[in-house]
């Protein structure tokens, strides 16, 4: 039997594609097809892609060409394949010619003919659809998407609004805006979808209007500070058919999925612990110190560290318990202790005192080191008592990392998805309790 294998993305599977397939096919009597997964294009700066790796998979499927079907994840997967698989022809587009040249020492290797006039990037630009966006808040986040969304395909920020007008006009001409407001009704009416970047305690009232208004919204960390408003909000978004997602960075980046996947297929055993630490240092006067702003390590740290220890240990939590260090009726300093049936998980987060800000992950087979700062997971450590069997893991994490957060919320919008496997609804409702827990003095002990 002759094998051939042949890798692509196949996003928006099209006749070119279908074209390749058979020419490939015809190559020999057996057809293995790779599929680049999600994360292996972020990990190489693709956020343009429309379908997801299981819909590109049934794509591929249908066309009945493949006899079997691949998931390539990593760099220099193609030479673990042809080894792996036994191969003997690899089989790729002309417009690569040349490009994989490297595998001829493994095999044959044959650059087909492409279907002139059509392509993914073709069908993405005649197709697309660009959403204005709108962002409501003018501090350092938003002055930081801004640049993010230029690499994302489908989107066009268009508006700010600010109460304050001289900022919202000052923030309108740094960027090229069409335009700026201190008004919210004007503000909507010129935009398809809004980014909440404003105080804390203005997220919920901003989020429900726009929701109103039927305007998607990504909103900043915090999300909300209570679980009803939290729950209000998802359930208005579903109610209209809105895309509704809390901007968790960290839960949308290449590194950190990979890190939950891993964890979750039992790399390290059953995990018994996860300890998640963040801090920074900062001065007042400034909003984080400021209590009538909802100020504090806690609202400014824990939506992360919670993010961390719910997408690992799941949400049934048996109990909690913080202690805190105050200053002027801020927690500069929170140590947490998170219960679960069978596990448990602590926070340490400090905006006036530092700690270090790793992620450890404990198993009973092994355990997963992630460096600070963590939730800039570009990369990450599995360990064991044999330490011939650790293995590292290094990623990309382009830019300020908020370019993986807008993919993912332009791609919900784009196909319809009102919830989003990285941080679905019910986990950041999670996040918002355990908040609104803290905030109630809910076993909270100063220290």
């Amino acid at each position: 039997m002759k094998k051939v294998i042949t890798y692509g993305t196949y996003d928006l599977l099209h006749q070119g594609h279908i074209n390749l397939l058979r020419r490939a096919k015809e190559l020999g009597d057996y057809l293995i097809v790779g599929v680049t997964s999600d994360s292996f294009d972020r990990g190489r700066g693709k956020l343009n892609v429309r379908n997801n790796v299981l819909e590109r998979v049934e794509a591929v499927k249908a066309t009945g060409y493949a006899d079997e079907i691949v998931i390539e994840d990593y760099v220099g997967q193609k030479i673990d394949d042809i080894q792996k698989y036994d191969v003997d022809i690899f089989a790729i587009g002309s417009d690569w010619e040349g490009k994989f040249d490297y595998l001829k020492e493994y095999c044959q290797v044959v650059y087909l003919p492409r279907t002139e006039g059509i392509s993914s990037t073709q069908l993405r630009e005649e197709s697309e659809t660009v959403f204005r966006v709108g962002i409501i808040g003018s501090g350092r986040i938003a002055k930081r998407f801004v640049p993010e969304s230029k690499v994302v395909n489908g989107i066009k920020v268009v508006s700010v609004l600010n109460p304050d007008e001289e900022e919202a006009k000052s923030f309108c001409e740094q960027f090229q805006l069409e335009s700026y407001h201190t008004d919210f009704d004007a503000f909507i009416r010129g935009v398809d979808a809004v980014y909440v970047a404003s105080p804390h305690l203005t997220h919920y009232n901003y989020t429900k209007r726009a929701l109103l208004a039927g305007k998607h919204v990504l909103c900043e960390i915090p999300f909300v500070l209570s679980e009803a408003e939290a729950q209000e909000l998802y359930s208005l978004a579903a109610e209209k058919r809105l895309v509704l997602l809390e901007a968790s960075k960290t839960a949308h980046c290449p590194g950190f999925m990979h890190l939950v996947t891993l964890v979750k297929s039992g790399i390290i055993g059953e995990v018994v612990d996860v300890k998640a630490s963040l801090s920074k240092m900062v001065e007042a006067p400034t909003r984080e110190l400021d209590a009538s702003q909802a100020g504090g390590s806690m609202t400014e740290h824990a939506p992360l560290t919670l993010m961390a220890i719910i997408k690992l240990l799941g949400r049934d939590i048996a109990d909690a318990n913080f202690h805190s260090k105050m200053q002027d009726g801020v927690d500069i300093f929170t140590k947490g202790v998170i219960n679960f049936p069978h596990a448990t998980a602590s926070i340490t987060l400090g905006i006036g005192v530092k700690t270090e800000g790793n992620l450890v992950v404990s198993g009973t087979k092994g355990y997963v080191y992630v460096p600070a700062p963590w939730w800039l997971t570009d990369y990450f450590e599995v360990r064991y008592e044999d330490q011939t069997k650790n293995r590292k893991y290094f990623y990309s994490y382009d830019g300020d990392g908020l370019r993986y957060e807008i993919q993912e919320f332009i791609s919900m919008i784009v196909n319809g998805r009102l919830s989003s496997y990285r941080l679905r609804r019910r986990e950041s409702i999670a996040i918002a309790r355990i908040i609104e827990q803290y905030r109630n003095h809910t076993d909270v002990t100063e220290i």
